[in-house]
């Protein structure tokens, strides 16, 4: 499991890209998220957690879903 936060948002095209913590940069679809995104909420700098698969133009995120918030006192 990756993490990153959401980069970009192109709504009307129904996807994005994720900024992982090294840097590479992941294409996603609106259909890779799971039911704790909404795809028509999200703006950018979301923290998100995804699995990286190998597509015919190159790596993108799937399983994409929000990263889970630790408790800070």
């Amino acid at each position: 499991m990756t993490t990153g936060t959401v980069k970009k948002v192109i709504s009307d095209r129904g996807f994005g890209f994720i900024t992982a913590e090294d840097g590479k940069e992941y294409f996603f679809h609106r259909g890779a998220l799971d039911m704790s995104l909404d795809f028509d909420r999200l703006t950018g700098g979301e923290k998100v957690e995804f699995d990286v698969e190998q597509s015919p133009k190159g790596p993108r995120a799937t399983r994409v879903h929000a990263a889970s918030v630790s408790a800070s006192a």
